[in-house]
């Protein structure tokens, strides 16, 4: 089982990245996306089952590695790939709109502002992935906003 909990933890071994694990996990989330929801412009809820799907287990997973690898270690990059999904729920699948929000989830995942640096104190699993999906659901509203007046 430790097997599948250090796959999903660290999306296919993207976690082992030396450097900018999250980024990666990130970027390499943000091409899945559009390849799978290209023409379909923005299904939301398909897109929300996804997102919620990912959060579940990746918090399941998260909270099993923990104890061996420490909290929120570099390694788990589920996160970044649930905050970007949550990121691009419900945008229409133009390569701008992807560039922008992956520059949004970026800053909000590594500053943190607006609270989302408290999610960590959740602890475990979920501790791991709120911090992202909140920054997730920041960036998200910031590029509807991007989308809505087609900037």
């Amino acid at each position: 089982m430790r097997v599948i909990y250090r796959l999903i933890s660290t999306c296919l071994g993207i976690g082992y990245t030396p450097k900018g694990g999250g980024t990666v996990a990130a970027v390499v989330c943000c091409i899945a996306w559009y390849f799978s929801w290209r023409s379909g412009n923005g299904f939301f809820w398909p897109q929300l089952l996804v997102t919620l799907v990912i959060l579940v287990i990746g918090a399941w997973a998260a909270g099993k590695m923990e104890p061996e690898w420490g909290e929120d270690s570099y390694r788990i990059v589920i996160d970044e790939v649930a905050g970007m999904c949550l990121t691009l729920c419900g945008i229409p699948d133009r390569l701008p709109y992807l560039l922008i929000g992956l520059v949004l989830f970026r800053f909000f995942d590594i500053a943190k502002p607006l609270y989302i640096r408290r999610m960590e104190q959740i602890g475990g699993g979920w501790g791991v992935m709120m911090d992202d999906m909140l920054a997730g659901l920041y960036a998200n509203l910031l590029l509807q906003i991007v989308v809505l007046f087609n900037l």
